[in-house]
């Protein structure tokens, strides 16, 4: 909603201010077709160049990050704290044995099937259940686990970042292309150099719509939508590390509901439920689930 409000804010306020000093939007309007296709094609062009398949994708589906915000909401950490206690309680009150079937197979785990929507997440699942599966294999030292732990959360972070850098890289490049396609307008300027003052001023004003093409679209709006995308899988990234600070806390030989209480100190302060809060969510999950 912001993102919009910014958009609007800024249209508004770039060619409002030009139309109350008395500019004139013909030269724009006229230019701006052929200036948007040699400076936006361009910079399309070169990411198409210096990209994979994948991060393209991801850039496509970030833009969603931009408007919509993170995926997780704090409803969204309760629930994985609430998950992550019923492993960590199964594991210590049931044993190894009790926990195999459910990381094995936790698209068909009573314990996961209570949150799907952690569920749908690819990683989450996986980093859990790879995590405990190197407990069950008596992999017991903490600092061992949260080692490792951290070193794939390291690079599933780098990842997800490469779309936000790629799109950063894009904003930092269209000045340049503005240029580019402002010259390419000099010069046919300079090819027309005999037609009269007016027919020049008026093609000498299109090619400089180019540089300020290039200026607008990269400061006002490809480079803040790369800093939100970048904002927002940061934000997300703490959805991971709390699934790391309960299973090294839960490797410490803390009791589970005292594993979770270290987790939720590690949720962003505008999702982090109170203790009360958590504290009525574990309570409200069925015995026979717990």
């Amino acid at each position: 909603m912001f993102q919009i409000i910014g958009i609007v804010l800024l249209f508004g306020m770039v060619f409002g201010s030009y139309m109350l000093a008395g500019g004139n939007f013909a030269p724009i309007i006229e230019a701006a077709p052929h200036e948007l296709m040699a400076i936006g094609g361009s910079a399309v062009a070169a990411s198409l160049i210096g990209n994979s398949l994948t991060t393209l994708k991801g850039m496509g589906g970030g833009m969603g990050k931009v408007f919509g915000g993170p995926k997780w909401k704090a409803s969204d950490y309760r629930d994985l704290l609430s998950l992550l206690f019923l492993l960590t309680k199964t594991m210590k009150s049931k044993g190894v044995i009790a926990l195999e079937s459910h990381i094995e197979k936790p698209h068909d785990s009573s314990i996961f099937k209570r949150f799907p929507k952690i569920v749908k997440d690819h990683f989450a699942v996986d980093f859990i259940c790879d995590t405990l599966r190197m407990m069950t294999m008596n992999l017991e030292d903490p600092h061992q686990v949260e080692d490792a732990m951290e070193k794939q959360l390291e690079k599933h972070h780098h990842e997800a970042l490469h779309p936000a850098h790629a799109l950063q890289n894009m904003a930092d490049a269209l000045p340049a292309l503005g240029i580019v396609a402002a010259v390419l307008g000099v010069i046919k300027t300079m090819g027309s150099i005999t037609e009269p003052p007016e027919v020049l001023g008026a093609m000498i004003g299109g090619a400089l719509v180019g540089t300020f093409m290039g200026v607008f679209l990269a400061y006002g709006l490809v480079g803040p939508f790369a800093t939100r995308m970048s904002g927002v899988i940061e934000e997300e990234s703490a959805f991971y590390k709390i699934i790391q600070s309960v299973l090294v806390a839960h490797l410490h030989g803390n009791a589970a509901q005292i594993s979770v209480e270290i987790g939720r100190g590690s949720i962003p302060t505008p999702s982090q439920p109170s203790f009360l809060e958590m504290e009525e969510a574990l309570n409200n999950i069925p015995a026979e689930a717990a």
